[in-house]
């Protein structure tokens, strides 16, 4: 059984569907060892209680990022957490936090990255004019919104959307690739090559020495 590490700062809706798929059998051999949040009142949180996981608040503002996550890592390893999730974790993460954890951190955007990273993606996307969206779920590195890309869904942008619309219905996208995702991760069964996340069936042949 892999055990997920989930980080929120809000109300967690991404956690809450991978909890869903994970209790509905779409994420099989998967379990939630620990949700932490960097914010004392997020909703998240509290949807994780009521659900009966393991909870933990490290609060953030004020302090060092370096020892705040240094915090986080602790608890994570005391959890036995073999991946971890940022679900709405509206914080960067520190060097020595992503080198603890290497290629065991996922994060879900919600624009087609490398276009709109950083905030109100949505919005860019819209402004922008673009006449397909979606969302990406990449590995994490030392960049804002910029590791290996896992998956990517995509949706067209209709001519009856506002920005609101547009990111209610990315996030629908959200909670259905962050999961398969997830799923893609743990199997174990990808390889890295560059930037490329390649599933084992679609990567070249290792050239016999």
């Amino acid at each position: 059984m892999k055990r997920l590490g989930i980080l929120l700062s809000g109300r967690g809706s991404n956690f809450l569907a991978i909890a869903k798929s994970i209790r509905e059998g779409r994420l099989p051999n998967a379990e939630i060892a620990i949700v932490i949040a960097n914010v004392a009142d997020a909703p998240g949180l509290k949807a994780a209680q009521d659900l009966g996981l393991p909870t933990a608040v490290f609060v953030s503002k004020g302090r060092k990022r370096a020892e705040h996550d240094a915090d986080v890592a602790a608890c994570l390893r005391e959890h036995g957490v073999d991946l971890v999730i940022l679900a709405g974790y509206m914080r960067l993460l520190s060097p020595e936090f992503i080198a603890a954890f290497p290629n065991r951190i996922l994060n879900i955007h919600p624009s087609l990255l490398p276009a709109f990273p950083g905030l109100d993606a949505q919005q860019q996307a819209f402004d922008y004019g673009c006449k397909v969206a979606g969302c990406t779920v990449h590995f994490v590195d030392e960049h804002l919104d910029h590791g290996v890309i896992v998956l990517q869904r995509s949706i067209a942008v209709l001519e009856t959307d506002d920005a609101h619309s547009l990111s209610n219905r990315i996030l629908a996208e959200e909670h259905v690739a962050y999961s398969e995702a997830i799923a893609r991760v743990l199997s174990g069964e990808y390889r890295i090559e560059g930037r490329r996340y390649l599933r084992i069936s679609e990567a070249a042949p290792t050239p016999v020495k």
